[in-house]
């Protein structure tokens, strides 16, 4: 190629890369964007000699200190070739590819790769995107605007971090090591066994970032793929995930007003690696499992020798007397790994959360979860803790609970008049969200939840929960989010259109 021919090019190049004038990189980069675009594309072939970088300055009027960025940068990364005393060449060792690109868009309905074929996600992935995304399981409120959090002390909570980042205690900028930040799981420690009669010492208490996490470390680090997992049907569509994206094989049980219900089949013959349960306010049906059934599912977990994982999300929020003690404070075998959030009761972006492990295993899982995901967040970590210690999570929780109740009481009682005996309200003892499960049979949920959102409403429908054929049919109704005082006309317009779909 004539060094002509090579500066028109890298002129038509330049323009190319130049795009928005507001927003194009500096000249250098342009420059190297340039010509590291032409010899990917083959415009500039291996085996080229370039001008020298004075011509090139001169051709392509720009400065040649902007030029020779450019080129050392190429040279460095293996486009170009220096060979001294004969000049600067396209490297022969580039691979033989054809021409490059770009993709436009943050994703492709059908990834291909060079050779036309579509490129496959493993089997994993394929069940896991099968379904549709997780915003379509995430209870989210039932009305639509902003998140409201106007009972939680953000300018509190500002100045308990503040202390930290002014104290600069170096320590707290590394990784989160033996399990967070200890401090923090022995207050922790103190508020379960006051609050929820969890067995534990701080040393169990692990910190991660969140139940998502928590259950991947479980599902790692105690199954093997192909084992098997019993979980609540309907079911928590993140245990769900979780647990399908470990290769676990997922029995679904069916929910009872006991809570989750094995056959007798099930307690006589089944061999689960590791049952998931919410015991004190299943998920999303809200019931309480009895005692009697807890005691029955601790001896099956002993005898079959395997993990009872228990997801306590909500059970601050009992609106009718003390929140029911935990599954594993009556666990006598060390069965049970005990998992809650601060999500629920903070704000969801705070992404900590806290899993109780058995004194046996604390040595596996504290190098599990340093390995697997190097855990930090320590700053934040000692913000909460003091968030604890001062008494201003109790504090919280009281005012939440109390206006939650309101928000609940109000939908409740205008689901109750306006749609009656056609509705029965599940769950409504606790928690942020209420299951309204339809008594006519063959309603479609789904429409419904259509319906309503092409009304300006998110509602859930509770088909989509159940693994397999839908055993009930109903909508999930999140309240916790809503300003009270927009409950009375939302919950009206969406009382009024279930009317509309249900049969008469």
């Amino acid at each position: 190629m004539r060094p002509l021919a090579l500066s028109e090019l890298l002129l038509t190049e330049l323009q190319r890369v130049d795009g928005d004038a507001s927003l194009a990189p500096p000249l250098n980069r342009r420059l190297y964007l340039s010509l590291r675009g032409a010899i990917l594309a083959g415009r500039i072939t291996a085996g080229v000699q370039l001008p020298s970088t004075r011509d090139l300055a001169r051709d392509l009027d720009l400065s040649r200190n902007t030029v020779m960025s450019a080129i050392n940068q190429l040279t460095a990364e293996g486009y170009l070739t220096a060979r001294q005393g004969s000049g600067t060449f396209v490297s022969e060792t580039l691979p033989e590819l054809g021409p490059l690109s770009p993709v436009r868009g943050r994703r492709q309905a059908q990834p291909h790769g060079a050779n036309g074929s579509p490129r496959e996600l493993s089997q994993r992935g394929n069940l896991l995107t099968a379904q549709s995304g997780s915003a379509d399981f995430e209870v989210q409120p039932f009305a639509p605007g902003a998140i409201e959090f106007a009972e939680f002390p953000i300018q509190l909570w500002q100045k308990l971090q503040a202390k930290y980042w002014r104290s600069l205690d170096r320590d707290l900028l590394d990784y989160g090591q033996e399990g967070g930040y200890m401090p923090l799981r022995a207050a922790i420690a103190q508020y379960l066994s006051l609050s929820r009669s969890v067995r534990v010492t701080p040393e169990q208490v692990l910190i991660t970032s969140g139940t998502q996490q928590s259950l991947d470390l479980a599902a790692r680090l105690l199954t093997d793929h192909g084992d098997e997992a019993w979980v609540e049907n309907p079911c928590y569509w993140g245990a769900r995930r979780a647990l399908q994206a470990a290769g676990l094989r997922l029995k679904p049980i069916d929910v009872d007003l006991e809570g989750m219900a094995p056959s007798a089949t099930d307690w006589q013959l089944g061999k689960p690696r590791l049952i998931y349960v919410t015991p004190s306010h299943q998920y999303p049906l809200g019931h309480v499992m009895s005692l009697q059934r807890r005691r029955a599912l601790l001896q099956f977990a002993a005898r079959q020798r395997c993990w009872i994982f228990e997801d306590d999300y909500d059970s601050e929020f009992r609106f009718g007397g003390r929140p029911f003690a935990s599954l594993q404070g009556l666990d006598e075998h060390a069965q049970v790994l005990y998992s809650g959030t601060f999500s629920k009761v903070m704000y969801p972006g705070i992404r900590l959360g806290y899993l109780v492990v058995p004194t046996d295993l604390l040595p596996a899982f504290n190098t599990g979860l340093y390995d697997l995901y190097r855990p930090g967040q320590l700053m934040l970590q000692a913000a909460l803790t003091d968030f604890i210690t001062e008494g201003h999570l109790n504090t919280l929780i009281r005012r939440l609970r109390v206006a939650y109740q309101a928000r609940r009481d109000e939908l409740a009682r205008r689901i109750q008049r306006c749609l009656g005996d056609r509705v029965q309200i599940s769950g409504q003892e606790s928690g942020l969200h209420l299951c309204l499960l339809f008594n006519a049979p063959g309603v479609d949920d789904e429409a419904i939840a259509r319906a309503a959102d092409a009304q300006g409403m998110t509602v859930r429908p509770l088909s989509r929960y159940f693994l397999g054929a839908p055993g009930q049919r109903g909508l999930i109704l999140g309240y916790a989010y809503v300003p009270t005082e927009r409950v009375p006309p939302w919950a009206q317009k969406l009382c009024q259109l279930i009317r509309d779909q249900l049969p008469d």
